[in-house]
């Protein structure tokens, strides 16, 4: 992956418009080797932080002599706008109460273990009127907040100006609209420098100009809420640029020498992907990205001016920099301070400047495109992070993934684009008023509950999930991540699943007992003969010619087992034996002993779900499925008959594949528990012992994850959710013969106080008899993890019956249609199976992963079966799991479309590369490395009931192979004194 990224280059030096190669750049990486997560730690001496801003933390809105922010006015207005201000706290008049509770803050600060605290002073709390004189108590504030940092060792990232400009500037001046803030900020700036400049070696002059511009004096969505249109919003962003310039050389030119530190801006930005890969929709990309951070970055970082996609389409609407100013501004920054998520993205972005384009939050992107933008700045992440809902607590799971997944991102950027990040800044410390949003998201590591009277912090899971990212510095390497080398033992079952097999049962041309002139004179056509016919002949296998085309495809693969469903509804169609459909019958025989033929063994299940009547028959169905209990009996009576029928044939029988659970009622649940047990019982007294095969139920088993690791109130959700999806049928079969205990105590927990009416059958004692121990091994369909989480979260992935949030880790590999591809789900599944029922015999009797037609996608595939039977591997070898086979799902697009291993196209089958892959992992028996000490297995005769025939009897085809050698004996020495004979008489 690396050597790719090399090849495919690194930025250079940048300049405006080298950024625009981005997107061509990264559409060309690796799949999927470039979206796995990327286990490497950052580089010594990073810095990791967390941030806050005064408006948002401190209330104390009348305390200590502050004076009014804009922020006050405008959440105290009669009509605030929607999210403002929701019932509870006024805005930020109260807050997290941090003005009150520093000490508690700092505590934070000392557990989270970070390098660095990235804090805002409030410009009204030092001077309430924006100017001199300055305010004691305000300066006293930040000067014992300095001090005990320092007695941490935290460093102290401080930001001058976080949207809260003083009213009294706002009123007196119109605020940024007016030239003469640039030195109202300087002269404020001044104070700051020097009454804690001796203590803060990072600063920020203000933080997001984008939003303080646009939608403090264009849109008016937030304060001061002035409605001037695109002209007085340019009109601010030229003045908060100056204003900036104008600090930055203020510290330069007075403060530098002595107090050697850096000052930059806090930018912030989004991320744009093009509709399409054109060169038309990444300009517009591109000036996207011109628009909202270039507006500010180009000028500080470049030349002095503003974008050339601004200046050709904004015309007069933009102002002009003089030359004097172009230069005073250039260069203003010692590093570039970035500000990227929940703030501005998918949020406070305004519309027009995506340009029809896609939004999107990919920081790495975005991390290469400054870098190849602004000529490889040094950059600080000063904040980044996303939201949970306002009524989330303490368990975070959605916050802690997208976390995770901006850490890694950062992390790429450095190790693989070779982008200079020396710093990242988590937002926030704590719960606070989230701007236009108020108090209806969540944004801190820390929880606050905001109608508390003393504010006390509670630590979330992000914060266990963040001190240990700063512990180890990164994502180190765990062994348990690393694949391993080895092979799985003598007679391992290598196989491939089709849910149904490709019936076609018409009749080959040498089966057509009717006689045919051809007429070569006139038609030139085969005429039929009416009246006359030739005898029949029997019918053989090989007259199906869809069953040599699959077998030949199956011995492709070089698998030793095939596994399919046999179709119920078309065996019996009446649900009796009363009308049997003997020629599918016939078909079905073949096609097992043509398998047998070529030494793959068929894995047949008697019925499979589907959509339509559920594969049962239409009698059956039409009077309740599987609520009746008839159709218990009648599976019974359909398994005889395929036993003797296919018994011959089928060593390795399945009674159900894969029942849906969630679409089974407790009802039918039951029943089809005892239909199981039942026919089980049947083989086991009836046919085993003249078979010799072996049967059991195949479960679908994806394997549930606690969405916060370090939550037990999640691990008691994932613990509840296996056993409703797994345990509720294996428990019965594999266990102690009833459900889980923990199924009956949730629907008696739920139906007592939620007033449900959710029934769980008991058994009798019989019938616990009857179904425990009724398999021969424990077989299970595996295709996916999922995260589960207490708290609700999204309402559309919420399940309020289990009470039980779906979650999604987005730094996963995903499937097209979105399944996960988390290959150590596998290896925690089957030691969860071996300490619930024992050291049973385990089949993965599936386990595959969708593509889009596409080949490049292919390569998920070829991915997904390395690393997921390299985890049954781990199992096997490492957790003594007893493991007998593995089955990938599936056979061909044509009976699973995007499934398939075979493409079927133009009635045409085609190897995917995943085929190939696999059929090297089975030709090597796993993984075999140079220490892998060499299996000798036994050679295996394959069961062919047809191979009966020659060896009973031996002796005639002996005789008639001494009649052969006697005659081609004989031919030969009448031939030799033939010619003899001719040369003498000559």
């Amino acid at each position: 992956l690396l050597l790719s990224l090399l090849l495919l280059g690194r930025p250079g030096l940048g300049a405006p418009g080298q950024g625009a190669g981005t997107w061509s750049r990264f559409a060309r990486l690796p799949y999927p080797q470039d979206q796995l997560f990327l286990h490497d730690t950052f580089p010594d001496g990073f810095l990791w932080g967390a941030g806050s801003a005064a408006y948002q933390t401190e209330g104390g809105w009348r305390q200590g002599g502050k004076g009014a922010s804009v922020w006050d006015t405008f959440a105290h207005r009669p009509a605030t706008p929607p999210g403002a201000a929701p019932p509870g706290p006024v805005g930020g008049d109260v807050a997290s109460d941090s003005y009150n509770n520093l000490f508690r803050d700092v505590e934070g600060l000392r557990r989270l273990g970070v390098s660095h605290y990235r804090f805002s002073l409030s410009w009204a709390r030092l001077l309430p009127n924006g100017t001199a004189p300055p305010n004691p108590a305000g300066l006293a504030h930040y000067g014992r907040l300095l001090a005990r940092l320092r007695e941490l060792g935290v460093e102290p990232v401080v930001t001058l100006y976080h949207w809260d400009l003083p009213q009294a500037l706002q009123d007196a001046f119109g605020g940024w609209a007016s030239p003469v803030l640039p030195q109202l900020f300087r002269d404020y700036a001044e104070l700051c420098f020097r009454h804690f400049g001796g203590q803060v070696r990072y600063w920020l002059t203000m933080d997001n100009p984008y939003v303080v511009a646009w939608h403090g004096y264009g849109t008016g969505r937030l304060p001061p809420g002035v409605r001037g249109g695109p002209r007085l919003g340019y009109l601010a962003a030229h003045h908060l640029l100056q204003a900036h310039a104008k600090v930055w050389h203020l510290y330069n030119d007075h403060f530098r020498p002595a107090q050697r530190g850096k000052v930059s801006i806090a930018l912030s930005s989004h991320w744009i992907k093009p509709q399409h890969m054109t060169e038309k929709n990444i300009k517009e990309c591109q000036k996207s990205l011109d628009f909202v951070l270039g507006w500010f970055a180009k000028p500080i970082f470049i030349d002095g001016d503003y974008p050339e996609s601004m200046r050709s389409n904004l015309s007069s609407l933009l102002p002009e920099f003089s030359e004097a100013e172009k230069k005073y501004i250039k260069g203003t920054a010692d590093f570039f301070a970035l500000s990227f998520g929940a703030t501005l993205s998918f949020q406070l972005l305004d519309s027009h400047m995506k340009f029809q384009q896609l939004e999107s939050i990919s920081l790495r992107q975005l991390l290469y495109w400054i870098n190849s933008e602004y000529n490889n700045p040094q950059i600080f992440i000063v904040e980044n992070s996303w939201f949970v809902s306002g009524t989330t607590k303490r368990d975070d799971a959605k916050y802690i993934y997208y976390l995770k997944k901006f850490i890694m991102e950062t992390l790429k950027a450095i190790r693989y684009d070779g982008v200079n990040v020396f710093g990242y800044t988590v937002w926030s410390l704590l719960d606070g008023f989230e701007w236009h949003r108020g108090y209806r998201i969540r944004r801190g590591l820390f929880y606050v509950d905001f109608q508390s009277h003393d504010k006390k912090l509670m630590p979330k899971s992000s914060v266990l999930f963040y001190e240990k990212v700063i512990e180890k510095n990164g994502f180190p390497p765990l062994p348990e991540n690393q694949p391993i080398e080895g092979i799985f033992p003598c007679g391992f079952a290598w196989g491939i699943v089709d849910n149904y097999i490709q019936v076609d049962t018409t009749p080959a041309q040498f089966l057509d007992s009717s006689v045919y002139v051809w007429d070569v004179h006139q038609t030139k056509q085969l005429i039929k003969v009416d009246g006359v016919y030739a005898s029949k002949r029997k019918r053989h296998c090989v007259d199906f010619a869809a069953i040599r085309l699959q077998v030949s495809l199956l011995q492709e693969m070089h698998v030793t087992h095939f596994h399919f469903s046999l179709k119920w509804s078309l065996i019996l169609p009446l649900g009796n034996l009363s009308l049997i459909n003997h020629t599918l019958v016939h078909y079905y025989q073949c096609f097992a002993s043509e398998l047998l033929r070529v030494n793959i063994t068929p894995v047949v299940a008697l019925w499979q779900p589907m959509i339509e009547n559920q594969e049962l028959p239409v009698s059956l169905a039409k009077y309740g499925a599987w609520e009746n209990t008839e159709t218990v009996q009648a599976f019974v009576e359909y398994a005889r008959f395929c036993f003797t029928s296919l018994g011959d044939h089928v060593k390795f029988w399945i009674t159900m594949n894969e029942p849906s659970v969630k679409n089974l009622t407790y009802t039918a649940g039951h029943n089809l528990l005892k239909a199981h047990a039942k026919v089980w019982h049947l083989y086991d007294k009836e046919f085993r012992r003249s078979q010799k095969g072996k049967i059991s139920i195949a479960l679908q088993a994806d394997w549930v994850e606690p969405a916060c690791p370090f939550s037990r109130n999640d691990q008691e959700v994932a613990d509840r959710i296996l056993e409703f999806d797994i345990g509720w049928l294996a428990e019965p079969i594999f266990g102690n013969g009833d459900y889980p205990e923990v199924m009956r105590a949730w629907l008696h927990r739920i139906n007592s106080v939620d007033l449900y009416n959710f029934h769980l059958p008991y058994f009798s004692e019989d019938e616990k008899k009857l179904i425990q121990g009724s398999f021969d091994f424990f077989a299970l369909s595996h295709y996916t993890t999922t995260l589960v989480g207490s708290e609700k979260e999204d309402a559309v992935k919420y399940d309020h019956y289990l009470e039980v949030q779906m979650i999604n880790d987005i730094t996963w590999l995903h499937s097209p249609s979105r399944a996960a591809v988390v290959p150590w789900g596998l290896r925690k599944l089957l030691k969860w199976v071996k300490s619930k029922y024992g050291d049973v015999p385990v089949y993965v009797m599936a386990n595959g992963i969708d593509d889009d037609q596409n080949m490049v996608h292919d390569k998920l595939r070829v991915y997904y079966i390395q690393n997921y039977i390299n985890e049954a591997l781990k199992a096997y070898t490492l957790d003594n799991i007893n493991l007998q086979g593995y089955f990938v799902y599936s056979f061909n697009d044509k009976t699973a479309p995007k499934y398939g291993l075979y493409s079927y196209v133009a009635n045409q089958y085609e190897p995917k590369p995943s085929l190939k892959h696999y059929r090297e992992i089975i030709d090597n028996n796993g993984f075999p490395g140079p220490e892998t000490p060499e299996l000798l297995c036994p050679e295996e005769v394959a069961s062919c009931p047809e191979c009966h025939f020659f060896r009973a009897r031996k002796s005639l085809l002996a005789f008639i192979s001494f009649i052969f050698v006697a005659f081609i004996v004989t031919i030969f020495f009448i031939t030799y004194y033939s010619k003899r004979v001719k040369r003498r008489y000559k």
